[in-house]
């Protein structure tokens, strides 16, 4: 999900409370490491911080998403290793 508002563009990734202490341990490299996968797709988007909210965790960046923008970070999120995947099943009665 990407929100804009007047001063501040945001991406925010839905992340249960254990993965977002995780993450929020070095979020200064994680920055840098998005920075980094942004510029590897030739996007003029940038993350300025981290932090997060009862929302999950809400990454500010210089501009507007885009679709790739949003999923280039999404991916970089979810391959982290500090992110502990858990997978939800339906089952019928």
């Amino acid at each position: 999900m990407t929100t804009k508002g007047l001063s501040r563009k945001q991406v925010i990734i839905s992340i249960n409370v254990e993965n977002s202490v995780n993450f929020m341990k070095d979020p200064s490299s994680y920055v840098t490491n998005i920075n980094r996968a942004l510029k590897s797709i030739k996007s003029n988007v940038m993350a300025d911080f981290i932090h997060t909210d009862n929302r999950g965790m809400v990454i500010t960046t210089t501009k507007v998403a885009g679709n790739l923008d949003f999923q280039t970070i999404e991916r970089y999120v979810k391959n982290t290793n500090n992110i502990k995947v858990v997978y939800v099943t339906n089952s019928s009665p």
